[in-house]
């Protein structure tokens, strides 16, 4: 039988929470965690061995803990690697897809993994492997893993990998030739959907184009001693009776609060809202996620010019790029109005 191997994070691999973001890369014998939805779902190879590492290991020792990923596989045979599901969690999905494509480039076996459409690591990696389309929260285990499992079957035993549409993986930016089955010829279809785009009806051009999503780089301040700088957060830091109902994950609601007569901010008057991480040390000194106090020192010390009276606050874990854009687009009057020049965004 054929064999695999799973990587997963702390949460799945059984370590812990958030407290255990840091686990350094661990490989354990068979089937932890979500290896039992694999073999239950008819996953056609054995699941060897499972890597658990940390989100947070990963994403701030990204090469060391590569490395010793890759050490760990170095005297092991598989067939396959899978990764997650990562659903919507942004760190998940990075780490999928990080580890993902160094094994593929490493050890030239095939690779796949399920993420959420916001996940960032779909944008990020959907080019370099098969990322299947799958839930946005954990309780889609069984249809994400089915999926994934479905689309590694075909791999594994040869089978020819359809379209991203049929196979339900995001597209790779890969176009070939096929026959179709109804023969159809292009001037055909070509009448039919301009026909249907006259009447109003709906239509599927066989040719889409991708629609460009970039953003392009501010230029840079030219005296910082000058600029008027305002302050961001994706941290949910709020007052503590959070007057915006902002939303602890998925948000759609943002704050403005004021800080012209504050130094830094206090616990107990401020508090973390946020559900992705630890939120004790935020609660105990809010300066920590937003801070303020650093950056009224600095503004005595003359490093730069000017402050913005107010700093802006909302939750990133879970939040969709529409809904942060459309916050984006109510904040962005307010920096305007002031003459702000630059912006520093604090995430977690």
């Amino acid at each position: 039988m054929k064999k695999a191997v799973l990587y997963i994070n702390q949460f799945f691999g059984q370590i812990g929470g958030e407290e255990k973001a840091d686990y350094a890369p661990e490989i354990r014998e068979g089937k932890v965690g979500p290896g039992a939805a694999y073999s239950g779902a008819g996953l056609d190879a054995e699941i060897t061995h499972t890597i658990i590492c940390g989100d947070n290991y990963m994403g701030s020792n990204t090469e060391k803990a590569v490395s010793e990923i890759l050490s760990m596989l170095a005297d092991k045979q598989f067939d396959i690697f899978i990764a997650g599901p990562a659903f919507q969690a942004g760190r998940y999905g990075v780490a999928c897809g990080t580890i993902c494509k160094a094994v593929a480039e490493k050890y030239k076996v095939p690779v796949i993994t399920s993420m959420n459409v916001e996940n960032p690591g779909v944008e990020m990696f959907k080019q370099d492997m098969y990322i299947l389309k799958g839930g946005n929260i954990s309780s889609k285990m069984r249809e994400d893993v089915a999926a994934v499992t479905k689309l590694a079957n075909k791999i594994l035993n040869g089978e020819e990998i359809g379209c991203a549409d049929e196979e339900g993986y995001f597209g790779r930016g890969i176009r070939r030739q096929v026959w179709r089955k109804d023969g159809k010829p292009a001037y055909e279809r070509m009448v039919d959907m301009l026909v249907k785009k006259l009447n109003g009806e709906p239509f599927e051009t066989e040719l889409p184009i991708p629609e460009p999503d970039r953003v392009p780089i501010a230029p840079a301040l030219k005296d910082l001693s000058k600029a008027r700088i305002a302050m961001m957060t994706t941290g949910g830091i709020v007052p503590v009776d959070n007057p915006d109902r902002i939303q602890s994950a998925s948000a759609t609601r943002w704050g403005r609060y004021d800080i012209s007569d504050m130094d830094k901010l206090e616990g107990g008057v401020f508090k973390t809202i946020h559900a992705g991480f630890d939120p004790a040390a935020a609660n105990a000194d809010p300066n920590r996620i937003m801070p303020i106090d650093a950056m009224k020192t600095l503004l005595k010390e003359g490093v730069y010019g000017s402050l913005h009276p107010y700093f802006y606050s909302t939750v990133g874990t879970g939040t969709t790029q529409a809904e942060a854009k459309r916050m984006a687009d109510e904040i962005i009057p307010y920096l305007q109005e002031d003459n702000v020049d630059a912006v520093i965004m604090i995430s977690t």
